[in-house]
């Protein structure tokens, strides 16, 4: 190499060896997977309560499930904008159920509605949680 050659290349500094990751221990069986939590169980519980006949294909249930996460987030953020407008901590049934009137479209807002108060009337009367 000629000089000019040595001063276009950037110095290495040798002197200093970098100690490579410890390989940490694999478990028997591999790596364990990362769980996904999904909607799907409940979906199709849903769908056959409904319609015991009909399925539903894996890319019909990831819509379903992508819908159900969008309107859980859009739901609790309206209502998480309710309580901080007004001066509140703590999301209620109120706060859900406002949100819910102010997303949802007339009828579909009604049933939606009516709909979670007997859940909640359900799970209140219910002896382990009253």
């Amino acid at each position: 190499m000629s000089q000019v050659d040595k001063k276009d290349k950037p110095e290495v500094k040798k002197d200093k060896a970098v100690p490579k990751k410890e390989k940490k221990e694999k478990k028997e069986g591999g790596r364990k997977r990362k769980r996904h939590e999904t909607y799907s169980s409940y979906i199709y519980r849903v769908l056959k309560s409904v319609h015991p006949e009909t399925g539903i294909s894996n890319r019909a249930m990831a819509i379903m499930n992508s819908f159900i996460n969008d309107i859980f987030e859009r739901i609790a953020t309206e209502a998480s904008r309710l309580a901080r407008y007004n001066n509140r901590h703590t999301l209620t049934s109120r706060e859900i159920q406002t949100a819910v009137r102010l997303l949802l479209p007339g009828e579909l807002a009604k049933h939606a509605v009516s709909e979670g108060t007997k859940s909640v009337t359900k799970y209140m009367s219910n002896e382990a949680h009253a």
